[in-house]
């Protein structure tokens, strides 16, 4: 069975100016009534999976052969940004290369910090070309169970 999926032509208009910024090196579009959630201009973009569970947000950005040296991660005004370069190599002698697919360059991607974060405590590591981002959860904002007595 398949799914239906609501068209967005402002999102394919999106899509459209990203792939020509790519080429062009020029200003992004963006909705007007956008959060600070976005995409910046830049060369590519890292994939990322975010999760929640009860004690944290888990931000995993996929990052291969980028060294953490590379990577600066900042939170400012409530916006988590995570920036970095990947690196081309450049070509040896003797060695030429038939096809290049994977994305260069410096990438740039932000995203709102939930309000119940707790942004000081905030933790990152590195391994194996993954960034884990662990956003904790603030200790007021954990739910917490009350028993109620029915009379």
């Amino acid at each position: 069975m398949t799914n239906i999926t609501r068209w967005d032509p402002f999102r394919e208009l999106l899509e459209l100016s990203e792939r020509l910024n790519r080429v062009f090196g020029g200003r992004q579009l963006t909705r007007s009534g956008e959060r600070k959630e976005s995409l910046s201009v830049a060369d590519w973009a890292p994939t990322v999976d975010i999760t929640e569970s009860v004690e944290e947000y888990l931000i995993k950005a996929e990052l291969p052969e980028i060294r953490k040296e590379d990577v600066k991660i900042t939170v400012q005004d409530g916006v988590l940004t995570i920036q970095g370069e990947r690196r081309q190599e450049k070509e040896e002698k003797g060695k030429k290369h038939h096809r290049i697919e994977r994305s260069y360059g410096k990438f740039v991607r932000s995203f709102e910090v939930p309000d119940d974060a707790d942004e000081p405590k905030i933790q990152a590591n590195f391994d194996n070309g993954m960034l884990y981002l662990h956003v904790p959860k603030s200790a007021t904002a954990k739910p917490k169970a009350i028993e109620v007595k029915i009379g």
